[in-house]
């Protein structure tokens, strides 16, 4: 099974789809979209001030859809 994610800008859903599918719609890369799930990932977003113009993404598991 293919692995999805949703990915944000802030507070603000983007898209939802595997990584290939978001980084079609977004532009980038599918690594950068699984990159964006990692901890170090987090914790730049976490720091930021203003995390409107921050993108960040969940890795969406099997136990989501139940």
């Amino acid at each position: 099974m293919v692995a999805e994610y949703a990915v944000y800008e802030g507070d603000t859903f983007l898209v939802m789809g595997t990584a290939k599918e978001c980084a079609s719609w977004l532009g980038v890369t599918p690594k950068y979209i699984q990159w964006l799930t990692y901890p170090a990932a987090r914790k730049r977003f976490e720091s930021r001030v203003d995390k409107s113009k921050c993108m960040t993404a969940i890795k969406l598991e099997d136990d989501d859809f139940e």
